[in-house]
């Protein structure tokens, strides 16, 4: 680790940036005279997002006059903006008031001329007058010290282009930018660095960062002012960055302005005329307050926290916040969970990424007022950070694009203190664990079956077409659709996903929501308890055999069974009548829970870390055990017969409780099989088949090696793959093939660095599966990496291991936006002792 007294020593060169940065003052003298705006993006764009393309073409001056030109300067090849000329293109541009400014102080790979030489274009008379044309120019990601060292001179002065750059902005033009793109928009420009490193309080001037070093200094150097209010960071939750820019905002004072972190596929729209900014696109920003926060040795104290969503907007003369209408429920007051949080220590958290872990936990939660993370590197030296509500902390709620939670927090306060975490092996330490109790069903599946099945994830978006048209397409084009709404404690769910059906071009008439549920439903005059009874009444038994598709929406999976099965756990009528069309054909589907009671063995209840310390239980208390607790099974409707199925897998972190479940259940050559959400599994059983569709990845756990028993207890290696959309698993063959748009990174990998330990919601990529892909399978570097999770005293080491049959994919969706898989990753779980002192 870097020593913080030598880099203060030797790093005398920040004088000489303090010296280059423009003048706060100076530049907001005029900032009224600024018309034009920013649409500033962190990252991976995707081509989809039409929200953030839209917008910029509209203040570029619409469709018909808008005039953009793109700045490749950043990246390594034009690939990127060619890509961005043709998103433009496809959302109405014409193509000839999209260019590519020769703009470079760099070859690129990609081409025969030799682009190096446009790095004198940026001095030339012909090169600003051409820009002054413009309505909106677009700078692409990649390294951020190649745009300002093409726009900038040597001694920091603008260059020609960069001034004409200033003119049209400054006269309405609209400027934006990705990843890089983003990061030269302020003064004080982040360049490297980690979260780490910003909590060591360490800052470089000149780009001397090692990769052996797992905390890496901040990297300053100086941007491009174009956004006057802050600081801004981008890739920002994916990459866990939320050290590095509140040390850098603390270090530069910031004006008294907050500082500002964009998630990838999200964009910061400022104006600059209205002084506000807007959050647009598919994740967060955060926003962070460092105004009332003190440096205390190694640590920090009173930083503030908030996490704005689509919608929502800062006026940045008050510094207030404006939420939108689509979260208007305040969940001060009226938490809608309640349950005794895990700090958030690792790849078997719930809710593993920051603003996910703060929601659910902390703001959502009646029985939390503080909630404890740490990051630390391999030597187990780090810092404890706590997040804590006061008077000041709002949180809202709302649903977003169907039914996924959308939230947005007001004012958390963290603090950062230093300490040192130290692990020993000691397997007597879970001696209260329980086996599991569960008697494995007699499987009835006929091999025969002609139907499909749709599993996804839960959280599953309207807009999420490759899932709908799948379940759509073998529905069949003349197909009726029945709708089965006992999971749900009301019919709201029912009611969208009907919806969502008519928009993809369903006919209405063909939709029935059926009556079958074990409970009454809220905000109906109806008892829908009694309808219980219909599970074996001929009459709706009789117009289930006539649909082509059935789908369960998502919230209890008990009641979905209980709904099904006799008190007896026999086949209801209704239930024959499900199974009858689906082995004739039809398509049954399900999100969430809808997906959990397809296996044989159902898991109901229970968390990662506390199934694999504690075991099982026979005892269910609702939904208040979805959040944690031993893991609870119940018997599923088996029509998935080929392995266990669980579900919210990513945001929920159910690794463990799937491997806990598969150890004792799972049977011999089968797999089970985590679906992330917003995804599905689709099963055809005329192919034998199983694809992967959607936004995320389903991981596919072998533990066909194991022996009987807690999985931590057993002799040989767990096997982890992961499989993203068009990848897919040959059921009689084993065989998994990868989707051809991806290649192999085994012996091409892109990334060369020492990965510090996954320690919880600041390590970088921190589900796991993009953990696993970024740290080890596309780093040369390692061959292994740890992830520790705890509680108190006690807990687990696991190491992600390659072996000769490990093998990572990679390639492009959607856009630029990396897609990875990997077969054959290796697991092993050991306990350990956990020792936590100050320092």
């Amino acid at each position: 680790m870097y020593n913080r007294k030598w880099l203060l020593t030797v790093f005398v060169t920040v004088l000489t940036f303090l010296s280059l940065v423009p003048s706060v003052s100076a530049i907001k003298s005029g900032e009224e005279s600024i018309k034009g705006n920013l649409v500033i993006v962190g990252g991976a764009l995707g081509s989809s997002n039409g929200e953030v393309y839209k917008e910029f073409i509209s203040l570029a001056g619409g469709k018909e006059k808008a005039r953009i030109g793109i700045v490749p300067a950043a990246s390594g090849s034009l690939k990127s903006s060619h890509q961005f000329k043709e998103d433009m293109i496809t959302y109405g541009m014409d193509p000839s008031d999209v260019e590519i400014l020769e703009l470079s102080n760099h070859d690129f790979k990609d081409t025969e001329t030799n682009e190096r030489k446009w790095k004198s274009n940026a001095q030339k008379n012909q090169t600003a007058n051409h820009i002054q044309q413009l309505t909106g120019i677009w700078f692409v990601g990649g390294d951020q010290l190649k745009i300002t060292d093409t726009l900038l001179k040597p001694n920091g002065k603008n260059t020609k282009a960069l001034d004409a750059i200033w003119d049209i902005y400054q006269d309405g033009a609209v400027l934006g930018g990705t990843s890089a793109g983003a990061a030269i928009m302020s003064d004080v420009m982040i360049t490297g660095g980690g979260s780490l490193g910003g909590f060591d309080q360490s800052f470089i001037y000149e780009d001397i960062s090692s990769p052996d070093e797992e905390s890496v200094p901040v990297f300053i150097e100086k941007g491009l002012g174009f956004f006057q209010w802050g600081i801004v960071d981008q890739h920002f939750n994916e990459r866990s960055r939320l050290g590095r820019l509140a040390a850098t905002a603390l270090k530069y004072e910031n004006q008294g302005n907050y500082a500002y972190g964009i998630d990838e596929d999200t964009a910061m729209v400022v104006s600059n005329k209205k002084q506000t900014i807007e959050v647009i696109g598919r994740s967060t920003v955060t926003v962070l307050d460092v105004s009332h926060a003190a440096i205390e040795g190694e640590g920090i104290k009173g930083l503030d926290l908030s996490y704005l969503s689509e919608g929502d907007q800062v006026n940045v003369q008050d510094k207030s916040f404006q939420i939108d209408e689509a979260r208007d429920l305040e969940t001060t007051g009226y938490e809608y969970f309640n349950f005794d949080p895990l700090p958030a220590t690792g790849v078997l958290t719930s809710y593993g990424t920051l603003p996910n872990y703060l929601s659910y936990s902390l703001v959502d939660n009646a029985s939390a007022d503080k909630v404890e993370s740490y990051l630390y590197d391999s030597t187990g030296e780090g810092y404890e950070l706590t997040f804590e509500q006061t008077s000041d902390t709002k949180g809202y709620w709302g649903y977003e694009d169907g039914q996924k939670d959308s939230y947005s927090i007001t004012h958390v306060t963290m603090n950062v203190t230093p300490v040192n975490v130290q692990f020993k092996d000691n397997e007597e330490l879970f001696q209260d664990y329980q086996p599991s109790q569960f008697t494995m069903p007699d499987s009835s599946f006929n091999t025969d079956t002609k139907g499909s099945l749709i599993m996804a994830g839960g959280a599953l978006g309207s807009s999420n077409a490759e899932v709908y048209e799948a379940f759509i397409s073998r529905a069949g084009e003349d197909g009726k659709y029945g709708i089965i709404p006992a999971a749900s404690s009301s019919l709201k769910s029912s009611h969208q996903f009907r919806e969502d059906l008519i928009s993809y071009g369903v006919d209405s008439e063909k939709i029935e929501i059926l009556p079958l549920s074990n409970h009454d439903f809220k905000n109906t005059e109806e008892d829908e308890s009694q309808w219980l009874k219909n599970r074996n009444d001929e009459g709706l038994a009789k117009q289930v055999g006539s649909y082509d598709a059935i789908w369960f929406v998502g919230g209890d999976q008990t009641d979905i069974t209980a709904a099904l099965l006799n008190d007896d756990g026999s086949y209801s009528k209704v239930l024959e009548s499900l199974w009858t069309i689906y082995e004739e054909g039809a398509v049954l589907g399900g999100t969430s829970a809808g997906a959990a009671i397809m296996s044989d063995v159902m898991i109901a209840g229970g968390g990662s870390f506390d199934t694999l310390s504690k075991g099982f239980t026979i005892t269910y208390d609702s939904m208040s055990q979805q959040e944690g607790g031993p893991a609870y099974l119940e018997k599923g409707l088996g029509f998935f017969p080929y392995g266990i199925i669980d579900q919210h897998f990513d945001n929920k972190a159910r690794i463990g409780r799937l491997i806990a479940t598969d150890a004792p259940h799972g049977e011999k050559d089968e797999y089970s099989y985590g679906i992330d959400e917003d995804t599905a599994l689709i099963l055809d059983n005329k192919e034998k088949s199983l694809k992967v569709v959607g936004r995320a990845g389903v991981s596919v756990i072998d533990l066909n090696a194991q022996e009987e028993g807690a999985v931590w207890k057993g002799d040989e290696d767990i096997r982890l793959s992961w499989l993203t959309s068009g990848d897919q698993l040959n059921l009689d063959t084993k065989k998994i093939t990868i989707s051809d748009h991806k290649v192999t990174t085994t012996d091409y990998e892109y990334f060369d660095y020492e990965a510090a330990p996954h320690s919880g919601v600041l390590t970088p990529h921190a589900e796991l599966n993009k953990y696993l892909s970024y740290a080890l399978l596309d780093n040369a570097r390692e061959n292994q990496v740890k992830s520790y999770s705890f509680n108190k005293e006690k807990g687990f080491e696991l190491t992600f291991r390659e072996e000769e049959d490990t093998e990572g994919f990679w390639g492009y969706k959607d856009g630029n936006k990396d897609d990875y898989s990997f077969l054959n990753v290796y697991l092993d779980i050991q306990p350990v002792e956990v020792s936590i002192q100050n320092r």
